[in-house]
């Protein structure tokens, strides 16, 4: 063999044998930072089991799993999700958002107020996937829906700009109703902000509201409920956030001993035997938060992506309920149901 086809076949091979290596170089797989409210902070992996009576951050989070598993991601094989829980406090949330930054996860979801603030201030860079029931351009969060600016953007169920429509169907449903009970966590933020549209709406409707206010990781339910009747409260909303969703049935089972009609801001209340309900779909939400991830670790930037409102709400109505309690659901307002429980 001549030293010009040894020299090509030499080459050849050496080609030959480098490709496959460098062809099986494993591509950078994308990595998520999840903060939640709630859950368990010793738990490194993603929740598997209710350690409360019901917990609204495992049901978010499941449909999260399944929004990515219907886009192609397998957890753990090209996609790596960070999990951080705050067991129910707030002043950990901070913490464990700077954790994720540090690591230069790819995408921050966050689903509380405090958690997007502390994202906020604590990067400009990292893309944040954000579902809220805030209004996110009142609080501050993106400069507007169509164009969120910066590196916000996600969903909103704009749960707080339903109030005046809850009270409407809430005073239809129960005739006679005058005042109104509202249970709330006074120590969230964004619990603060609910209240204070439910007052704006319920003076345009002669509602008189009751502040049921509960504070602390352990809300005292049944001292709020021992007030409302001393208020001559004749029905009840209930203001959820991460604290009060540990709770559904007990505050529905308290509802029903104290004969109070409640409106509730999630499906989840009702099923747990709350009287109705009046919302976007949480589960088609955080699937949709999902899309929001795709999109950006694709290459599009959240100052680009609007920030979505739901198509549609619900009004559930559970019927079962309202035997319980001795009520009879007018006809014009149960025909306006989407779902009701019997």
């Amino acid at each position: 063999m001549n030293r010009k086809v040894f020299g090509i076949a030499l080459c050849a091979l050496l080609f030959a044998l480098r490709f496959p290596v460098e062809a099986q170089q494993p591509a950078k797989v994308p990595r998520i930072g999840y903060v939640s409210a709630g859950g368990d902070s010793q738990t490194p992996g993603p929740l598997t089991e209710l350690k409360d009576e019901w917990q609204l951050p495992l049901f978010h989070l499941k449909a999260f799993q399944q929004g990515l598993r219907d886009l192609g991601y397998i957890e753990g094989k090209n996609i790596l999700v960070e999990f951080r829980y705050a067991e129910g406090k707030l002043d950990r949330i901070p913490g464990l958002v700077a954790e994720l930054v540090q690591l230069n996860v790819d995408v921050l979801v966050v689903g509380v107020l405090t958690a997007f603030r502390a994202a906020k201030q604590a990067t400009k860079t990292i893309p944040i996937v954000m579902a809220t029931n805030l209004d996110p351009v009142a609080t501050g969060l993106v400069d507007s829906l169509a164009r969120p600016g910066g590196n916000i953007t996600g969903l909103t169920g704009l749960a707080r700009e339903l109030g005046g429509k809850r009270l409407e169907l809430l005073k239809e449903a129960v005739p006679g109703m005058s005042r109104v009970g509202v249970l709330w966590d006074a120590d969230a933020p964004e619990s603060a902000i609910g209240f204070k549209e439910y007052e704006a709406a319920a003076g345009a409707l002669k509602i008189q509201l009751q502040s049921l206010e509960v504070r602390g990781p352990n809300p005292d339910l049944d001292g709020a409920f021992q007030t409302a009747p001393k208020g001559r409260a004749n029905a009840l909303i209930t203001i959820r956030n991460f604290r009060l969703n540990r709770y559904p049935k007990r505050i529905a089972d308290l509802a029903i001993k104290n004969r109070l009609p409640s409106m509730c801001e999630g499906s989840q209340y009702v099923e747990a035997g709350g009287l109705m309900s009046y919302s976007a779909n949480d589960a088609d939400q955080w699937r949709r938060a999902a899309t929001y991830v795709d999109k950006i670790l694709k290459g599009e930037k959240p100052a680009d992506l609007p920030v979505e409102q739901p198509k549609k709400f619900e009004f559930i109505i559970n019927l079962k309920t309202a035997k319980q309690i001795g009520l009879t659901i007018p006809p014009n307002v149960l025909a306006r149901a989407d779902k009701v429980i019997k």
